[in-house]
């Protein structure tokens, strides 16, 4: 099943889960407790912390929740913060989740130290979901910003056709699997 946040950002291919880490967890929890689906694709939008370039696509299977404070050490967790459904050796580009999007850019250049490379609100949901029911999950994502003060201008300017470029990309994709 391939899925997706919804509000502006909807795919004719896609179901749309909800906005957040909160609304997609109960929705797609939801949806797995009546229909559990055989896989789960997310496909999305994605903020870059400085590597990942405008309209790049990223794909992806592991995901991390990490608020900015962590960066700082005001911050720390008991809760398992990353998860992945990654069963090879390809290293993945870890995608971040937080209900915040990022602006302070020398703050989220941070998160390239450990790995993570772009953010997106609902990602760590999806896989917690995935883990909880045992499905084999993964993402598609299209870079719409970088993680500065500009985020959500670039975010509205550049959203639209990256939703178009994730299209070409997943129906491409589609394709290619389903003519094995």
């Amino acid at each position: 099943m391939i899925i997706c946040a919804g509000n502006s950002e909807n795919f004719s291919f896609a179901t749309p889960m909800g906005v957040g880490l909160i609304e997609t967890a109960m929705n797609l929890t939801r949806l797995c407790l009546f229909d559990k689906p055989e896989f789960l694709l997310f496909v999305g939008t994605a903020g870059s912390y400085g590597e990942a370039k405008i309209f790049d696509i990223i794909e992806s299977k592991t995901a991390t929740n990490i608020e900015l404070a962590f960066l700082n050490k005001d911050a720390y967790t008991p809760l398992e913060n990353v998860i992945s459904t990654n069963l090879t050796d390809k290293k993945d580009i870890i995608v971040n989740s937080s209900n915040y999007i990022s602006t302070n850019e020398s703050l989220t250049k941070k998160f390239l130290n450990f790995g993570v490379g772009i953010e997106n609100m609902e990602f760590f949901s999806v896989l917690a979901v995935a883990k909880e029911f045992d499905i084999p999950a993964g993402g598609v994502f299209c870079i719409t910003n970088y993680t500065n003060q500009d985020a959500h201008t670039d975010f509205l300017k550049n959203h639209d056709k990256a939703k178009e470029l994730l299209e070409k990309h997943v129906k491409k994709r589609i394709k290619e699997l389903t003519s094995r």
